[in-house]
């Protein structure tokens, strides 16, 4: 799901990574943003809007869409290697426009787009949460992305595909003490979120995203720790959206959960809070079929409880267990998160983790969850 409206505060912020050469693993200074924080804003005319549904043409849309002000491919899953040791994984690439159009100069470096990513991996039982975060101009090859052949990097953190524009894909990334290298080959088809890929945030017109997703990637390949290689295979997710839209006064947050059941089913579930505390009725979901239908889940068909909570060293308290019910589906899911201490502690804070799912108290599948607004 990630940020829906990136402001001037995160574009200046970015800015002053690429003059400084601040290094890739830690905040920009003392206290790093929350994500709520940089969805503020006025938003420029110049950039295209997501107001009605649209035709979505692949390999097309795998690729950029400049004329929007900001898209990202997020990519979670959750990994074991052959002894069963458990690892979650996270890569984002964002790329942020800071102008409609490009600027008139002869320079190679001149750009209007800033691209940032994140990257992290959860080692649970062993070296626990690992977070870095890189910034970069889309100019002089640094970071980008395209199709023919499909490809979307910010310097070696690469998304890619094999061979032309399909699956599979590779994702490799290494930083600080950690590496993955993966292979990515999606066992349903894409399915559109909201109303036929049109995602809509709150009433206003064009508050939305065009929004599709690959609910279940089978994956394979290996995660370096501290130097060992781990032979890993699982279940990953992929995210698409693009947009230029903002928060609706009154937003505060959100709780984003993609989860894949052993039973073949995957759910989508995202909750926008209010400064009151209540649940926003844009909130939505998408419930997803072993087959690959899928149906909507509206903000009347679920309902999300939380269970516990966790404070962090930085007083930041985040629930970490919950229950979510789905009265026409028929189920009622526990999730939990295998660590509590999942944050991303970069230059932008919010909580990022892997969770199991439980049914009846029995282990029914795994997912991951994103919150902000904490």
């Amino acid at each position: 799901m990630w940020i829906r409206k990136i402001c001037p505060a995160v574009l200046a912020l970015a800015l002053a990574w690429l003059t400084a050469c601040a290094p890739e693993s830690g905040p920009l200074d003392d206290e790093p943003l929350d994500a709520m924080v940089l969805l503020g804003g006025d938003i420029d005319e110049g950039y295209a809007r997501a107001v009605t549904p649209r035709p979505f043409v692949f390999p097309d849309d795998h690729g950029p869409h400049p004329e929007f002000r900001n898209e990202w491919w997020y990519i979670t899953g959750n990994l074991d290697d052959e002894a069963g040791r458990r690892f979650g994984y996270q890569i984002t690439f964002f790329r942020l426009s800071l102008v409609p159009t490009v600027p008139e100069s002869a320079s190679a470096w001149a750009t209007n787009q800033v691209w940032m990513a994140h990257l992290a991996v959860t080692d649970v039982a062993g070296i626990g949460h690992r977070a870095f975060e890189r910034f970069s101009r889309g100019a002089m090859g640094l970071a980008g992305a395209q199709v023919n052949p499909f490809r979307v990097w910010l310097d070696d953190w690469v998304l890619a595909s094999d061979e032309g524009n399909d699956f599979p894909w590779r994702l490799t990334a290494t930083s600080g003490d950690i590496e993955l290298e993966l292979r990515l080959m999606p066992q349903k088809p894409h399915v559109l979120q909201g109303d036929r890929g049109l995602s809509q945030k709150s009433a206003a017109p064009g508050n939305a995203s065009h929004y599709y997703s690959f609910t279940r990637l089978q994956t394979e390949g290996s995660i370096r720790v501290q130097g060992r290689e781990h032979a890993v295979s699982g279940l990953s997710w992929l995210d698409r959206e693009w947009s230029t839209s903002a928060l609706e006064e009154g937003q505060v947050g959100w709780d984003w959960f993609s989860l894949q059941l052993a039973d073949g089913h995957d759910v989508m579930y995202y909750r926008f809070r209010r400064e009151d505390g209540s649940e926003d009725p844009f909130s939505k979901g998408l419930w997803v079929t072993p087959e690959g239908d899928h149906s909507l889940i509206t903000f009347e068909q679920a309902r999300l409880e939380v269970l516990e909570r966790w404070t962090g060293s930085t007083g930041h308290r985040y629930p970490v267990a919950w229950r979510l019910h789905l009265p026409a589906q028929g189920r009622v899911l526990e999730i939990r998160a295998v660590r509590p201490d999942q944050v991303m502690d970069l230059s932008v804070r919010y909580w990022e983790g892997a969770v199991d799912v439980l049914e009846a108290g029995e282990a029914a599948g795994r997912g991951y969850v994103e919150m902000t607004g904490y």
